[in-house]
């Protein structure tokens, strides 16, 4: 199989203002994904995944719409 190729575009102005903030809640994600769900329902088991998901989502939407902190180019980079 081929190699996949792909380009390696410098991020966007501001990248390193947010990236601590987006690699803790990568790290929670991957926690809360490999975390144990015995004894759980199959939702119950999901609500810690969605709720990173939306502290993530929410941060880069309160940085770009509500405190205009952010660029759109990084806001689309998200």
């Amino acid at each position: 199989m081929p190699k996949v190729r792909r380009s390696r575009k410098p991020p966007p102005d501001g990248w390193e203002l947010i990236e601590p903030t987006l690699e803790e809640l990568e790290q929670k994600m991957r926690e809360a994904e490999t975390e144990s769900h015995e004894g759980k329902r199959k939702v119950e088991a999901l609500w810690p995944i969605f709720k990173i998901h939306n502290q993530k989502s929410r941060y880069i939407y309160d940085l770009f719409h509500r405190r205009k902190a952010i660029s759109r180019g990084l806001f689309v980079l998200h």
